[in-house]
């Protein structure tokens, strides 16, 4: 027989509403952040953009575009590299729950609803908030816009080079393999002779014969780590004087920096000629000059942008002794390009060129989570590496007015803060305690040594004690 037990007084369960409970002091940096995109009417501006993308009584109501663009947000700032994590970290996260608007009882969108609503909203809306993100660091004198840096990185694309297959008789890179190792002895090779078959391969695959069935548009690439993968490859011009980009493309990896610059260029006159069309202080035809790379050094842009009254600081390769003959355009734009990079100013330019360029890969791809793509399609991608580059031009922002564009920037300063506090007070306590002991010890030697009280105050007063 079991043992029973008394049945002891229980408290009634209490109902209460969440509007009376008291709020919790939020995330200060998200706080500031939401403060400074409902200042600007930012859920607004996208309802309105977005609008055409929507029924106005039909069908389930879908998700929100101040929602969904918030989210997209807090990739960068969180540094999630997917859609999926996305959706967790915001339902997870009471702060990132009240930034984006549903609160503490609402739901969430999950996976499927951001990427749905993704594939509803096109690339130009995408853009436009990209535009209206570069007219809010114009507002706050982020953007000059007539020195210019251009600079390109590979994205790791979300495709396996073992799935792959041939162009013209769509056999796999697995039946690929299989028939060298055929070829070259082995009957019945097993997944070790394939794969040491392949690391022998000095050429792993040409564009021209091979494709992602899943991903058309990534490339074969050989990365900066020396592994060849599939990826896309990302370009964006930076504003030299504030650090903000102004404009920003996604292309195919295989293609040169002289060949990808011109798409960048159109979408930089692009981005300029909307900022003028918003704000006052700023022409369309205001960029002047243009610092990039030597992998972007050729006759051909050189001669182009000089047509174009631009003056260049790129930097030149060694190819030797050059002829010119018959080539009178190219050689003044190549001589007055190298004149220039040997200046002063051209080696200022140099030197504040590799910080300026490489920042913002660091925080977008690196500490942003980009690097590795979670997408398939270079609009998709495009789409994500927009409102990505947003992002960090909004955290431009944020450095200016709080001296931190990311939570994790911004703990580590509440923490140096803390712990400089504690020093402080260590110090004084320090200081404090003696300072006691002196006089605790000057009072005795007074009792015992009536004599030499004299000598122990002069002793005291010019110590500062």
């Amino acid at each position: 027989m079991a043992m029973g037990r008394r049945q002891r007084h229980r408290q009634q369960t209490m109902w209460l509403a969440t509007a009376q409970l008291p709020r919790t002091a939020g995330h200060v940096f998200y706080d500031r952040v939401n403060k400074i995109l409902v200042e600007h009417g930012f859920d607004d501006f996208v309802e309105k953009v977005c609008q055409q993308f929507y029924a106005e009584t039909m069908g389930r109501p879908g998700v929100a575009p101040g929602i969904y663009f918030r989210m997209q947000l807090t990739g960068y700032f969180e540094g999630i590299d997917s859609e999926r994590g996305m959706a967790w970290r915001c339902a997870d996260s009471l702060s990132l729950r009240e930034f984006i608007g549903v609160g503490l009882t609402g739901a969430v969108p999950d996976q499927s609803s951001v990427s749905r609503t993704r594939r509803l909203i096109d690339l130009e809306t995408h853009g436009s908030v990209f535009s209206w993100m570069l007219g809010v660091l114009a507002e706050n004198g982020l953007v000059d816009g007539k020195t210019v840096g251009v600079d390109a990185s590979t994205l790791e694309a979300n495709a396996a080079m073992r799935s792959i297959v041939r162009r013209d008789t769509g056999a796999s890179y697995t039946e690929f393999l299989e028939d060298l190792a055929k070829g070259s002895g082995i009957g019945t090779p097993t997944r070790a002779d394939l794969a040491r078959l392949d690391r022998k391969r000095p050429k792993k695959g040409s564009n021209e014969d091979w494709v992602h069935p899943d991903d058309p548009d990534a490339a074969i690439t050989k990365m900066k780590d020396g592994r060849t993968h599939l990826a896309h490859k990302v370009e964006h011009a930076v504003d030299m004087k504030t650090g903000a980009v102004l404009a920003v493309t996604v292309q195919a990896a295989n293609h040169g920096d002289t060949t990808t610059l011109t798409e960048t260029l159109i979408e930089l006159g692009a981005q300029m000629e909307t900022l003028a069309s918003i704000t006052e202080n700023i022409r369309e035809d205001r960029v002047t000059e243009l610092v990039t790379d030597k992998g972007y050094h050729s006759n051909d842009t050189l001669t182009f942008l000089r047509a174009g009254e631009i003056r260049t600081y790129i930097s030149e390769p060694d190819r030797g002794r050059r002829k010119w003959k018959d080539k009178s355009e190219q050689r003044d734009a190549v001589y007055a390009n190298r004149r220039r990079i040997r200046g002063a100013r051209g080696k200022e330019l140099m030197r504040q060129r590799g910080l300026m360029l490489e920042r913002p890969f660091a925080h977008c791809l690196e500490t942003g989570g980009l690097r590795r793509v979670h997408l398939k399609g270079r609009l998709n991608i495009l789409k994500r590496v927009l409102v990505h580059y947003a992002a960090f031009n909004l955290s431009l922002v944020l450095r200016q007015q709080i001296g931190k564009g990311t939570p994790r920037g911004l703990q580590g300063l509440v923490t140096l803060h803390f712990f400089a506090l504690v020093l402080l007070i260590r110090d004084l306590e320090a200081a404090f305690r003696s300072h006691q002991a002196l006089s605790l010890s000057v009072d005795y030697q007074k009792d015992r040594f009536p004599i030499l009280s004299s000598r122990l105050e002069n002793v005291t007063s010019t110590s500062g004690c």
